[in-house]
């Protein structure tokens, strides 16, 4: 059952309902499986917010349902009384941005988390329940998601498939500190435990993100009742091959051929693409992640860690002849050619051409010290920057994202290094050389 804020009956199993208007569409469905005797997954779909929700509940008897429930509803509760806000960001006035849009998301979980838990101590039968939360929340051209436990998000972009959100799981936490190969993961007693939940504790840690949406984007939010039975590349092909009418039915069928171990709930999310400005949006945002991703520095990255980088960039246009840096400065920017082209020069001496996807000034991301050249727009060029405060406090909330940015970082500088000594070796041969000649004549 869809519930918006006039529906706040318990979701049932049944045929998916879709969204109309000009938004976005959406089918979701929940389904108790074929193992439990109820269910304690919960969805909500908030069609005036573009909201949806998906809530995995944990607790003895009913506990579950209604924390899931309970969880999902506070946020959209949270969320609906900030709507002339929400409403200024998708205007672009009023002075709210996309930060003020994530604490905001941010804080409706914790909301959620703090009533949750006031909940389970006041009814002793309820005690220590809780809840995993995803949340989609989708404002004009612009995605914003929190997400806590192990439920998931995924986006079919583009024929291919990204995992947008990481389980805060036992299982996934081993399998990052390398204590747990793939091939063992069968072996794992307590599969199904989570780090993190909702209302188990009265204030959680949520992972909050924004990125750019774009035309014909689809999304499926889902528990692990449904995520555990499918590899990523059939979910790909389910995208491709069944009409979005039927897949969430197709995905809860699935799930119970294969067992249905657990309740199983989908949304899948469709984004309109025929909106106006979005093909220009589309190109723009392909550009830059593309050019990204060819950075040394991000080579490593996953798609959705170069949509997180993406967001701490800014895009800058420089006419001809105009300057860029200057040599002598203090930079705290790491500049990427979009467009156009740029002359790297020391004086009057042209050092370097820099065309489009290649970068200067990386080192100004972990030292401070002054420009050692200037760099001039050679014709109207686009550039992306990302500023040296900026890309630490990704790193800091980030450890996965740290590590991989760090290792490449010292991949640079010892490409640096070893390209430095191979000159300076040479320059020494030149040298040596032109040294014998002298002693001849």
């Amino acid at each position: 059952m869809v519930k918006t804020p006039d529906e706040s009956s318990p979701p049932e199993a049944g045929g998916a309902q879709a969204g109309a208007g000009n938004g976005p569409r959406f089918w979701p469905l929940t389904d108790v499986g074929r193992v439990r005797d109820h269910n304690e997954d919960s969805f909500l779909v908030d069609k005036k917010l573009n909201l949806y929700i998906v809530a995995d509940g944990m607790g003895g008897h009913a506990a579950g349902e209604v924390a899931s429930s309970m969880a999902s509803h506070t946020v959209r509760d949270g969320l609906a009384s900030e709507r002339e806000a929400l409403h200024e960001f998708e205007q672009g006035h009023g002075g709210t941005t996309r930060k003020d849009v994530l604490r905001l998301l941010e804080a409706s979980v914790q909301q959620a988390c703090s009533r949750v838990h006031a909940e389970g101590l006041a009814d002793e039968s309820k005690r220590g329940m809780g809840t995993t939360l995803d949340a989609l929340l989708v404002v004009g051209s612009r995605g914003f998601i929190a997400h806590v436990g192990d439920a998931r998000i995924y986006l079919y972009r583009q024929e291919a498939v990204h995992q947008l959100t990481e389980d805060h799981s036992l299982l996934n936490e081993l399998l990052r500190r390398g204590r747990l190969s793939r091939e063992q993961i069968d072996k794992v007693q307590y599969k199904n435990a989570v780090t993190r939940a909702v209302g188990v504790y009265e204030s959680v840690e949520v992972d909050v993100f924004d990125f750019d949406v774009l035309p014909g984007d689809r999304f499926l939010l889902c528990s692990d009742g449904l995520h555990g039975y499918l590899e990523e590349s059939e979910i790909k092909a389910l995208f491709e091959e069944t009409p979005e009418e039927e897949l969430t039915q197709k995905l809860i069928d699935l799930a119970n051929e294969r067992g249905g171990k657990d309740n199983i709930t989908a949304i899948v999310v469709r984004v309109p693409d025929d909106e106006a400005g979005f093909d220009r949006l589309t190109r723009e945002v392909n550009l830059k992640l593309e050019i990204l991703h060819q950075i040394p520095l991000l080579r490593h990255v996953s798609y959705p860690q170069l949509v997180r980088v993406l967001n701490i960039t800014t895009s800058r246009t420089y006419e001809a002849g105009e300057r860029v840096v200057d040599e002598g400065d203090e930079g705290d920017e790491l500049f990427v050619v979009l467009t156009g082209s740029v002359e790297v020069h020391a004086s009057d001496a042209v050092i370097a051409t820099l065309g489009v996807g290649e970068h200067f000034g990386e080192m100004t991301l972990v030292d401070k010290a002054p420009r050692s050249a200037s760099v001039t727009a050679k014709e109207k060029s686009l550039l992306l920057s990302i500023r040296r405060r900026d890309f630490f406090d990704m790193i800091r909330k980030d450890s996965d994202v740290a590590v991989k940015l760090l290792w490449s970082f010292l991949g640079v500088l010892a490409q640096r290094l070893r390209t430095t000594s191979k000159e300076l070796g040479l320059a020494r041969e030149q040298l040596e050389a032109a040294g014998g000649a002298t002693d001849d004549a």
